[in-house]
Parts: structure tokens; sequence; C-alpha cells
């Protein structure tokens, strides 16, 4: 039975077996001994995205992976590194510290912004994220063509990523092909990836790709 650690787009967090490139947390959101969700969707502002191997570290996924035997940080997964960033995280400065400086770096570009830090990034998409409360953008045919590669919208509940000027469907196990941004299945578009983290795409940050 697949454990409910999952995340779409939206910043749901799902049972399904696909597991994703990346890893990641909100803080701790489970309980150990059942291995399962507290009714809290996250415990910290900071929403990361972390590497599935580094070094030699070694987790039990919803485990006890304090000392003396405590809940650890609650794993969460994800498809690729588009999902978790249209779901409101960030890279961890841990175990993808040169990501992360890029990513905040990009960050003050885009906001004008001499000394950003990631407390900084953090409070901004709080007050973004769909699964923290955020409010939807919706787009126009125009406005669409203007968002960066590596940018999520939904038509619907349908999400899509955007890259090369074209919308490709995604799903746990991946994308499907890539359709027309004038495509009828994209009527009444919004916005799911936080308008921060589009911003710092817009600046130059290329996220990872599930192929």
């Amino acid at each position: 039975m697949p454990l409910q650690n999952r995340v779409d787009p939206f910043g749901a967090i799902h049972a399904v077996p696909e597991r994703g490139l990346f890893t990641g947390n909100r803080g701790i959101i489970h309980d150990p001994e059942t291995k399962t969700l507290l009714r809290k969707r996250w415990a910290l502002q900071a929403w990361i995205i972390c590497v599935c191997q580094f070094r030699d570290v070694r987790r039990e996924p919803m485990g006890r992976n304090r000392p003396g035997g405590k809940a650890g940080w609650t794993e969460l997964f994800f498809l690729d590194e588009v999902t978790a960033l249209a779901a409101g995280h960030r890279p961890c400065f841990f175990c993808q510290r040169e990501r992360a400086k890029d990513f905040v770096g990009r960050f003050g570009e885009a906001f004008a912004i001499v000394e950003p830090r990631a407390p900084q990034v953090d409070k901004k998409l709080h007050k973004e994220r769909l699964a923290s409360g955020g409010q939807t953008v919706k787009l126009d045919s125009a406005s669409l063509a203007t968002l960066p590669d590596g940018t999520m919208i939904a038509a619907g509940s349908r999400p899509y990523a955007l890259r090369d000027g074209a919308a490709l469907p995604w799903s746990f196990g991946g994308y499907g092909p890539a359709i027309g941004l004038d495509a009828h299945e994209l009527a009444d578009p919004f916005m799911i990836t936080p308008p921060t983290s589009v911003a710092v795409l817009g600046a130059g940050y290329r996220p990872a790709w599930a192929d």
C-alpha cells in the first residue's frame, strides 16, 4: 500500500505508487506509528526540494528519523523540480546548496533585492501557494504566451507544464504529448506555479524536468 507522500502540482498530497525524481518536505506532518499524515499539511513556511540520494544518508519514509526514535521531517516526493516549484517548494540549502543559491540569487534579481535571503522567498511563497491558501491567477492568451518555461498552469483540474511554446499534460507518471497554447483543452487557464517562482524562472532559473 503506497504511503500518502506524493505531491501533485497543486500541492495536494496523494498515495500513489510512482515516486519521482525529487523528495522534499514541509516539516513534520506525519505520525511515525501509523505512517499516515496528520491533519495539517505543513509545519513550516520553508517548503523545500531535496535530492533523493545525498551522501550516505538513509531514511525510512514517514519513520522515526531523528535521534531518540522521534519523527523526522516528512518525506514528500515529486515527479520533477517543475512539479515541486508549482506546489510551492524551493531548493534545499543543505543537499542542493548551489541550486538553492542560484534560486535565491535570481529571486533577488527578479525583485531588485540586493541581499536576498531564503526566509524572504519562503514568506512570499507561503502567501501564494495554492496549498496554503494562495489565490489563483487567471490567464488570458496574451499573458499565457509570456510565461517562462517551467511554469505550470491548469485548465479545470488538469495541470500542464509550459515548455518551448507548448503545454505538456502532467500526470504522476510523467508528461503527455505537447499541445498548442491555443488548444481548446486550455480554455480558461490559470497559473499553478506561485508568481514568485514564475519570476525566478523568468530571471533564468532552469528547473530539472522528468524525461
